[in-house]
């Protein structure tokens, strides 16, 4: 299992820059950021190198989308504003090293505009699909639960499943959240064991409160056993808000299997 953290909502003790290295002390090798864009390229170069870690994923670019508002990636009129987002995450993807992209399908605002919505989408993925795979980057995308984000266009694993089958690209697969799928199927492991070639990425934390593995109600120790066993193949993040400092969350990590760190360290 190729573990990583993700250090946009881990280790927020300190200042983006200053993250990587605290990864790095903690034990993992890979990092993950969803928007790294508010940092230079340059700066961001030097941090993971500094720290000694990879990065595995970022976010494409979605404007207004964490600020309530729709995004891009579906957005009818929007299309060039996506393709100038595309391209400047490629510029960030390509310099840190970066094998997967990640593109969030946003919200519908307009009540019976879905199907328009969901039309924009698919075009804009396989425009995403195909410019990455020339660089042997994997696109995925992904569902958010409605709960935390009403109106959220994809929310569940049956929509990216369809829409999966219905583009067939060979590089595009779902970024699986287990905290986003959990609270809209509850289904998590059912969808391990049966898609796992679908799946492109896994993110995780605990149920209800979206805090580490052990402060909620999900069965981490089976989840995790399951993602082991899975014909999946990409990284698995930490994805989670620490309840209390971050260093104190990560007892997690002894407790589900000590082997980790170094198999992280050999796969990464």
């Amino acid at each position: 299992m190729r573990l990583t953290a993700n250090l946009s909502l881990m280790f927020t003790e300190v200042p983006l820059l200053q993250r990587f290295d605290l990864a790095a002390k903690a034990g993992f090798k890979t990092v993950e950021i969803q928007f790294p864009y508010e940092e230079t390229i340059e700066d961001l170069v030097d941090a993971k190198n500094s720290a000694g870690v990879n990065v595995c994923l970022i976010n494409v670019p979605a404007a207004d989308l964490m600020q309530g508002g729709e995004g891009l990636a579906a957005v009818p009129g929007k299309e060039e504003a996506f393709e100038a987002a595309l391209k400047k995450c490629f510029r960030y993807a390509k310099a840190l090293g970066v094998k997967v992209v990640n593109v969030l399908p946003g919200i519908c605002l307009h009540k019976g505009q879905q199907e328009v919505y969901l039309d924009v989408l698919k075009k804009n993925l396989l425009k995403a699909a195909s410019a990455l795979q020339k660089h042997h980057i994997l696109c995925t995308f992904e569902a958010v639960n409605t709960k935390d984000m009403p109106g959220f266009l994809v929310h569940n694993t049956e929509q990216m499943i369809d829409i999966l089958t219905e583009l067939d690209h060979p590089n595009l697969k779902m970024q699986f959240d287990i905290y986003h799928m959990q609270i809209m199927d509850g289904r998590v492991d059912e969808t391990l064991e049966h898609y796992g070639h679908l799946i492109g990425h896994i993110q995780f934390a605990d149920v209800p409160g979206r805090g580490e593995p052990g402060s909620g109600n999900l069965n981490f120790k089976q989840i995790f056993e399951h993602i082991k066993h899975a014909h999946f193949h990409g990284y698995v993040s930490a994805e989670y808000r620490p309840s209390s400092d971050t260093d104190s969350s990560l007892k997690w990590m002894e407790e589900y299997d000590l082997s980790w760190t170094d198999q992280v360290a050999k796969f990464s």
